[in-house]
């Protein structure tokens, strides 16, 4: 299995980095992990977007589905599409609520909206707290997790190997329970754990560079890949407290970045 992230800046897209996206491939297996702000544009950097087999979405904030809209375009009004998409529709496994959000965000206007269902080129599965679905070779497993609205980590297993992404969550036993023995947990570390701000990270939020690498540890993870972190932070020292909690091997990703795993 190979992890290439697509963009990693938490909150929205940075200077250096597209917002929230990761491409998983497990052998000709393509999956998507979220599609923030610019993460569609580097997609296309690494892969053809007509020979993606599934998108997942941890989450609905702008920074980590914006970019929905554009595969949107790209599925329909491509000149020279490879196949006929309504032929083959795209699974989009995502929170409840995506198809009315998606088709809301790429159709506006009342009259607009009232004439877009966006199941012509993809078919939407709900994602729930501890359910589990096959994309060819790769079981894809959820746990809901604690944030500001319906927020899911995710699971990806294939060929014995298995990656874990957080999405966006403050600390949870879900999230070190889904992660439990994986191979690589790639988690969000938006804030310093001790700020200006406050003594201790306002919870149900986000984790903080230690709260990921006391979750890495507290799952047993074999490694930590952090990411989300914010332009207006620095990533080496939520780095540098993820690695003070965990023992393994801990690295910051970098845009474009490939691990294998």
């Amino acid at each position: 299995m190979r992890l290439i992230v697509l963009g990693c800046s938490g909150s929205g897209p940075g200077p250096d980095s597209p917002a929230s996206g990761y491409l998983v491939e497990a052998g000709d297996t393509r999956i998507v992990l979220d599609l923030g702000n610019g993460a569609f544009g580097a997609l296309q950097r690494h892969a053809d977007p007509w020979e993606l087999d599934a998108v997942a979405f941890s989450h609905l904030h702008p920074d980590h589905c914006a970019d929905f809209g554009s595969l949107v375009v790209h599925r329909r009004y491509h000149p020279r599409p490879p196949y006929d998409p309504t032929s083959r529709p795209l699974p989009v496994h995502a929170p409840a609520e995506a198809p009315d959000r998606f088709a809301a965000a790429y159709a506006p206007s009342a009259a607009e909206r009232a004439e877009t269902d966006l199941t012509d080129v993809f078919t939407f599965h709900a994602l729930a707290d501890g359910a589990g679905s096959a994309v060819g070779p790769v079981t894809l497993t959820t746990r809901r997790v604690d944030h500001l609205c319906e927020a899911y980590a995710l699971r990806v297993d294939a060929g014995g190997r298995s990656l874990v992404y957080s999405g966006d969550t403050g600390p949870c036993t879900a999230l070190v329970e889904l992660a439990h023995g994986a191979d690589v947990l790639l988690c969000e570390a938006t804030w310093p754990h001790v700020s200006d701000e406050w003594e201790e990270p306002p919870p149900g939020v986000h984790l903080s560079g230690r709260q990921a690498g006391e979750h890495a540890t507290a799952a047993g993870v074999g490694r930590l890949l952090i990411t989300h972190v914010p332009a207006w932070f620095s990533g080496e020292e939520l780095l540098a407290e993820a690695g003070a909690a965990f023992d393994g091997p801990a690295e910051l990703v970098a845009p474009d970045a490939a691990y294998e795993i």
